[in-house]
């Protein structure tokens, strides 16, 4: 069920879904906002009002992504042959530099990250990736594969990290940019 919202004087895109789950949640993953509730959850403007300054943050922070995206080009070019062989050699050259070896590599579209890497080192690409620069696909399985040695968003992952990219948080930004500009063109 879709639905406008209005938080300050934005309009705010809302999409409404009913889920089996214990507690409701909302999501901004795709640039629209998405309340996830319960069953029999009914009244979401409580929910909407209550977390209206992280809605209205949030919304803020993805209308800037998507101006500063406009200046972003995809690579349209590049197949999903090409990416597969690019994600390999990286991942041999991380695994190297990380003393970390993968078991296995899948290839799928995502709807909300660029990859995943499990606890039994089996590394899941984006097939989005495809529209990146070089350098932020690089820097996505670096990324992913420092997950194997340290699990959460830390500090001390982050510090391992800056070992190879002191411009990490740059890098964050870059890719939550070109996250939005490619669900607007893709």
């Amino acid at each position: 069920m879709g639905k406008l919202v209005r938080i300050s004087d934005s309009t705010i895109n809302c999409e409404i879904v009913h889920r089996n789950i214990k507690y409701p949640r909302l999501e901004f993953k795709t640039g629209k906002l998405l309340l996830v509730l319960p069953i029999d959850h009914r009244d979401y403007n409580n929910l909407i009002e209550k977390h209206q300054d992280w809605i209205f943050k949030r919304s803020s922070e993805i209308v800037a992504a998507l101006e500063k995206a406009q200046k972003k080009e995809l690579n349209l070019k590049r197949t999903d042959e090409e990416l597969k062989k690019s994600i390999y050699s990286i991942v041999d050259e991380v695994s190297s530099d990380l003393k970390i070896n993968i078991n296995n590599i899948y290839f799928r579209k995502m709807k909300s990250k660029w990859g995943s890497c499990s606890p039994n080192k089996n590394l899941t690409i984006n097939t989005l990736l495809k529209y990146l620069p070089e350098n932020l696909i690089e820097y996505v399985i670096f990324h992913e594969m420092v997950h194997l040695i340290e699990r959460k968003h830390n500090k001390l992952f982050w510090k391992f990290i800056a070992t190879k990219f002191d411009n990490y948080e740059e890098k964050e930004k870059e890719l939550f940019e070109y996250w939005f500009l490619i669900q607007k063109k893709i």
